[in-house]
């Protein structure tokens, strides 16, 4: 039998961004022949990071060798990465002023080191040409390769992120190609090569998991020293993609940021459009903070 799509509740909105807000910064990004994750994967929150000038930039192309039945970027086989992208990357954001950057990627298990050195270099060049600019990564597993993360560690980055996701027992139908215990030991293998750098990781609700499984998630996370988390609602992209089980009120979300507060995370943001990279500056000078006075 088909299933019937949930409704959207009243108080799941977003103010739309002032007219010719979006526009003008894609405009700039085409020209460079750079991709955002926010437009990539339908981010909720495009209009509003944009309008503030911020952006999380999507290297190694827009095509991912993987599948994931929750994600909006085209799954494909990419093209080799572009030489270039590193110095239009750095031109982009010296344009913006932007003193905070969040890179990420789609996977490339088509490249021997999943795309590691090619991070690498585009965060060497922001470094060059942007002294004063932050550095956050989110990266995908490498497929455990340890010396991938350290590739890309040792280039210079202020948060090292990568996401969870779902809780494990979701996974086989949500992230199929992906592994939870690997992708926890990416977390840890970052912590250990440099304890100096905040890990963070993600989950999204409403996939039908357990509030149990979400625990033991949490816990897990903190087991492998993970600093900064986000919660947020999963939205689905099309009717292609996996169908929303179920809407998680507001409330919800400020009781697990609560528990994951009291679990010792040094930053949580939880709401329904709170994305990875969503208000990352702020997160990341938090959990500085929060280092400080410890």
């Amino acid at each position: 039998m088909k299933s019937t799509e949930l409704s959207r509740p009243s108080w799941l909105t977003v103010k739309a961004p002032k007219p010719g807000t979006l526009e003008k910064l894609q405009e700039m990004f085409q020209d460079l022949s750079l991709h955002t994750i926010c437009e990539n994967a339908a981010c909720p929150n495009a209009g509003e990071c944009f309008s503030r000038q911020t952006a999380t930039f999507l290297i190694l192309g827009d095509l991912c060798t993987r599948n994931c039945r929750f994600c909006n970027v085209t799954h494909a086989r990419p093209s080799l990465p572009d030489p270039k992208e590193p110095e239009h990357l750095a031109e982009a954001v010296e344009k913006l002023g932007l003193k905070y950057v969040v890179l990420t990627s789609v996977t490339r298990d088509d490249l021997p080191d999943g795309g590691a050195q090619h991070f690498a270099d585009c965060i060497k060049r922001l470094h060059s040409v942007c002294p004063q600019t932050e550095i956050e990564v989110l990266v995908p597993d490498f497929q455990g390769d340890e010396s991938a993360v350290k590739t890309v560690l040792t280039a210079g980055v202020t948060v090292f992120g990568h996401n969870i996701e779902t809780v494990p027992q979701l996974y086989q139908r949500v992230r199929p190609g992906a592994d939870y215990r690997l992708s926890l030991a990416v977390l840890k293998t970052a912590k250990e090569i440099n304890p100096d750098v905040f890990t963070k990781s993600g989950l999204m609700f409403g996939l039908g998991e357990e509030p149990a499984q979400v625990r033991q998630v949490l816990q897990d996370l903190r087991s492998v020293g993970c600093d900064i988390l986000t919660l947020g609602q999963y939205l689905r992209p099309s009717a292609e993609h996996l169908p929303i089980v179920r809407y998680v009120p507001p409330e919800e979300f400020a009781a697990w940021e609560k528990e994951a507060y009291d679990l010792g995370f040094a930053f949580v943001s939880s709401g329904p459009f709170v994305r990875s990279s969503y208000r990352a500056q702020e997160a990341a000078q938090v959990a500085k903070e929060r280092g400080e006075r410890l």
